[in-house]
């Protein structure tokens, strides 16, 4: 089951990053879609996000306590340039593709990002003492 949901957990992910960048090119292309589509699309990439985290949150997902680090940092840096890339909405031709495609790649990225921040907090704050009473997540 474990290798299940480490293969569902792997195509969900590369499913969301297809999507956004997907999204990010329609969106900065054709404003009436983007009308239509973007509060549907924004909760999809959310909630896929989040099953990633979860899974990966639970160590069963492709990302492994020795990715957690990179993960997170590479998470950080592309909410970041989401939330500052409307700035670059001004340059000609590239700037709105720009804009939208990191902004989408974040929404997505954001709630596994969450997730294994608690749990990285979590790992890095706990004691034998709390061991004893809670049990150990598994850790891959």
């Amino acid at each position: 089951m474990e290798n299940w949901l480490k293969t569902i957990g792997s195509w969900l992910f590369l499913i969301g990053i297809l999507i956004a960048v997907i999204v990010g090119i329609i969106f900065a292309a054709n404003e009436t879609w983007l009308a239509n589509y973007s509060g549907t699309i924004s909760t999809l990439l959310a909630v896929l996000g989040f099953v990633v985290g979860i899974l990966s949150f639970f160590a069963v997902g492709n990302i492994t306590k020795d990715k957690v680090p990179t993960f997170l940092i590479a998470a950080l840096m592309l909410v970041g340039i989401g939330a500052t890339a409307q700035f670059f909405t001004h340059i000609d031709y590239i700037g709105p593709y720009f804009t939208w495609i990191a902004g989408m790649l974040a929404v997505f990225v954001a709630p596994a990002a969450g997730l294994l921040a608690i749990r990285a907090i979590w790992d890095a704050g706990k004691t034998e003492e709390i061991e004893k009473v809670i049990p150990k997540l598994p850790i891959k």
